[in-house]
């Protein structure tokens, strides 16, 4: 008699929980210490009001963009399936 063992099962969760762990740093740590350092860096080094406000309107965008990327990846599924036609009927009745 032969028992089939799945070796890989432990692995896999394993590696899902990283992959999980290293995706909440990646967004809760990296990109607001990343966006920091990108307006530090060209107040430094420009010393110029300007620049500096530019990067700091960038860096809100890029963070916000981050923080807020499941609605934006649920408006995105949104306007694909309005697009395909799923949300409402495109055409009336009368003009088919």
């Amino acid at each position: 008699m032969q028992e089939t063992v799945i070796v890989a099962a432990g692995w896999i969760q394993t590696v899902t929980g990283l992959g999980n762990d290293i995706k909440a740093l990646i967004f809760n740590v990296l990109i607001p210490v990343l966006c920091g350092g990108f307006v530090f860096l060209v107040g430094v080094k420009t010393k110029a009001p300007g620049p500096t406000i530019m990067a700091v309107i960038f860096s809100a965008i890029v963070w916000g963009g981050a923080a807020n990327m499941d609605a934006l990846k649920n408006k995105t599924t949104e306007d694909i399936t309005q697009y395909d036609g799923g949300g409402q009927q495109i055409t009336g009745t009368g003009d088919q």
